[in-house]
C-alpha cells in the first residue's frame, strides 16, 4: 500500500463505517441474499488490488457509491461527512431514482463519457463487480435473457468509459467474455 493510501486510511475506514451503517439492513439479490456491504467493499478492492488505485478519495467514493441511490443518505449529509470532492464523485455515479429504470439505464450510457476520471474509475469497478456477480451469483429471479441483457448494457456503459484505465477495462473485458 502506497503512502497516499496509508495517509488516507482513516478516510477510507470512515467511508467503510458510513457505508456499513447506511446499508446495514440491505441484502444483495443473489440466492444467498448476501450482505449488501460486500458490494461496495468489492469495488474498493477491485480498484486497489486490480487497478492499483491508491487515491483515498476514489476508494472512499467506491465504498460510498450506492449510498445516495439506495439509502436515505442526502448529498448534503455526504458533503458534511466527506467533503465536496468525494460527494461529487458519488453524485456523478448516482442514478436519479425518480426516473423510470429504462431512462436511468439510457442516461448511464449517455453520460458515461462526460463524468470525471475519478467517477469513471468507480463506474468501471462497479460494472466489473456487477458482471462478475451476474455470471457467478446472479440475482435469483433473473432468467438467462435478463442476465445477457445486463452484460450488453454494462458493456455499452464501459465502452463510453474507455481510456480512463486500460487495466481495469481489460478486467471488464475478461469478465464480459464469460457472458452467459
Amino acid at each position: 500500500m502506497g503512502d497516499a493510501m496509508t495517509e488516507g486510511l482513516p478516510l477510507i475506514l470512515k467511508a467503510l463505517e458510513f457505508a456499513a451503517l447506511k446499508h446495514r439492513d440491505q441484502r444483495r439479490k443473489d440466492a444467498l441474499a448476501s450482505p449488501y456491504i460486500n458490494h461496495p467493499i468489492a469495488l474498493a478492492s477491485v480498484l486497489a488490488r486490480e487497478g492499483g488505485i491508491t487515491e483515498p478519495a476514489v476508494l472512499a467514493a467506491a465504498l460510498l457509491h450506492d449510498t445516495l441511490e439506495d439509502t436515505q443518505t442526502t448529498p448534503d449529509e455526504l458533503r458534511g461527512a466527506f467533503g465536496e470532492a468525494i460527494a461529487r464523485i458519488v453524485e456523478e455515479v448516482t442514478d436519479d431514482k425518480r426516473l423510470p429504470k429504462a431512462e436511468r439505464k439510457r442516461l448511464q450510457i449517455e453520460n458515461a463519457a462526460a463524468i470525471s476520471r475519478e467517477a469513471k474509475l468507480v463506474k468501471l469497478a462497479d460494472k466489473i463487480c456487477n458482471v462478475r456477480d451476474v455470471a457467478d451469483h446472479p440475482p435469483a429471479k433473473w432468467d438467462l435473457a435478463r442476465r445477457r441483457e445486463y452484460f450488453e448494457w454494462a458493456k455499452a456503459v464501459v465502452d463510453r468509459l474507455r481510456g480512463a484505465h486500460p487495466d481495469l477495462e481489460r478486467r471488464f473485458d475478461e469478465a464480459y467474455a464469460v457472458k452467459p
